[in-house]
């Protein structure tokens, strides 16, 4: 594919193979590691400008009355999806008050000797929070136009920048339909050092799982309230970061979600100056650790300006199609009319990582589900509505109906065929890093891909749209599974020996991410 000089680093995708090799886990590189938590140098999970004044905002918001699983269905339905897409919608600031508090708000607090920890609406490895949200509006209904940061600590606004720089993300995408069209936008940066405090190198990855967890309650919560969404990692990063004040290195735009539809697109054209912003900001703590490998496979992975946005954007993809060698056994998901009731708010007040589980299992239907509604087609701007990058692999422990074994989710047929049969817990929980939850549930889910393909299509940016998409089918995974009474957790795992468990089916993928689902147990019993 053709680039501009500017591109050019994008396409030399030996940078992210580079980064992936490197961090990679190994049975020796966990043992060998001589890194260890400075508890006194941890750094503030909230961004907290020193001068700004905050606009609360409404707590005393109304659940949607709209049950988990039929979000999740509404974002599983083409038809809902292509309707809602045509229609004039605009949110008001009880209605991005309520999205801000389910997808990124805090949920509960928890007080122990060394002080307190926020737990937030969505799934965080390490509970360290390095997803910072900020909202790019027109004049809104209780909201004035303006660049804002959002605040979970004291659930509020600030605003950054006064007057509607909506056209800026506009020119930024290569005018996106959907960021012309979208009254507001959410942008999702990562401030690398609070989870590198703990994760290092391989904290780049931790951004992209933590920012598809937000994503996939922004995407139902947005569903319930009937709202259009479009998840976009086409932008000129350069741009985007200039906008917010970000330096583009220690913060760093992530993805953009327009959010509803005015009746007028906003005209690139009409971008104002952008000037640079002097918000004081409180610093995260002490000290902070350069980690290069992070900030290279970054700038390798950026698009520089619009025309690269737009050169970016062409070609096809589509995901690979495997014959199965083993007849398939169909995915059997609830009926819609044996769903359970429970409110989407509800079951994200509920949901937390679990933490042990009984070693009992669920039930076919159940997992059918969880499966079906969590690889559903991704409103975006770099896949077609049927392609995705992550495969599924499963190691089944119990689980009614079907024996024990390896499976392969064949997602274009909505089955699943058996590699092999056995009892394989031992095995999974060695894969997860050695953490009983991968062998104790009652199925593992990991998430492989052909890095190879989706680096030719993509460039380094591939990199992002393949971790982006793992994290938010594993975000889609908690919802679905504590809809049903289960329970799930993410995981980390030992990169080279998960492909070598599924091959030769898996041969030549890479290992991207782990979800365990099952029924949760009592914390000291087994």
């Amino acid at each position: 594919m053709e680039s501009s000089p500017s591109s050019t680093l994008n396409w030399q995708i030996e940078t992210a193979r580079r980064y992936h090799e490197a961090t990679k886990h190994s049975y020796w590189s966990v043992r060998l590691s001589a890194h260890f938590l400075d508890w006194e140098n941890q750094p503030f999970p909230f961004k907290v400008y020193r001068d700004l004044e905050p606009l609360l905002l409404p707590r005393d918001v109304r659940p949607t009355g709209v049950s988990a699983l039929e979000a999740l269905r509404a974002e599983a339905d083409e038809g809902t999806s292509a309707g809602l897409d045509q229609t004039v919608r605009c949110p008001d600031l009880t209605t991005l008050a309520h999205l801000l508090f389910y997808s990124a708000g805090v949920t509960k607090k928890k007080s122990y000797p060394g002080g307190e920890i926020y737990f937030r609406a969505a799934a965080c490895a390490g509970a360290l929070y390095p997803i910072e949200v900020y909202l790019v509006c027109g004049e809104l209904p209780g909201l004035e136009a303006g660049v804002y940061h959002f605040s979970p600590l004291d659930f509020a606004l600030r605003r950054l920048r006064a007057g509607d720089y909506r056209s800026v993300l506009v020119d930024a995408t290569a005018e996106e339909p959907s960021v012309a069209r979208a009254p507001v936008i959410v942008v999702l940066t990562a401030i690398t050092w609070r989870s590198a405090w703990k994760y290092r190198d391989r904290s780049y990855r931790y951004h992209y799982w933590d920012a598809g967890m937000i994503l996939a309650n922004l995407g139902a919560t947005a569903r319930a309230h009937r709202l259009p969404y479009r998840i976009v990692l086409g932008f000129a990063d350069p741009v985007v970061n200039h906008l917010l004040g970000l330096d583009g290195q220690q913060e760093k735009a992530l993805a953009l979600v327009p959010i509803g539809r005015d009746s007028t697109a906003v005209p690139a054209s009409e971008r104002p100056v952008v000037s640079d912003l002097s918000a004081a900001v409180m610093p995260l703590s002490r000290q902070q650790v350069d980690y290069p490998l992070i900030r290279e496979m970054h700038e390798a992975s950026s698009l520089r300006s619009p025309e690269d946005v737009a050169a970016w954007r062409e070609g096809d993809f589509s995901p690979p199609t495997a014959e199965p060698h083993q007849s398939l056994l169909p995915l059997q998901p609830l009926d819609r009319s044996s769903f359970p009731t429970e409110e989407l708010e509800s079951v994200i007040m509920r949901r937390a990582s679990t933490r042990r589980f009984a070693h009992r299992a669920i039930t076919w239907r159940e997992l059918s589900t969880i499966l079906a509604l969590s690889t559903a087609a991704i409103p975006c701007d770099f896949l077609p509505s049927l392609a995705w990058t992550n495969d599924l692999y499963l190691s089944v422990h119990a689980v009614e109906t079907i024996p024990p074994g390896a499976y392969y989710l064949h997602r274009d047929r909505s089955a699943v065929e058996c590699l092999r049969e056995g009892n394989f817990r031992r095995d999974a929980r060695y894969l997860c890093l050695e953490q009983d939850l991968g062998g104790d549930s009652s199925a593992t889910i990991f998430f492989l891909t052909d890095l190879s393909r989706i680096l030719e299509r993509y460039g380094n940016r591939g990199y992002r749209i393949a971790q982006l998409e793992s994290g938010l089918i594993g975000g889609r995974i908690y919802l679905a599974a504590y809809a049903l009474g289960r329970g799930a957790t993410g995981l980390t795992f030992y990169d080279d020996d998960v492909t070598h468990f599924f091959s030769p089916h898996a041969a030549n993928k890479s290992a991207l991410f782990v979800m365990a689902v099952g029924v949760p147990g009592r914390i000291g019993l087994r």
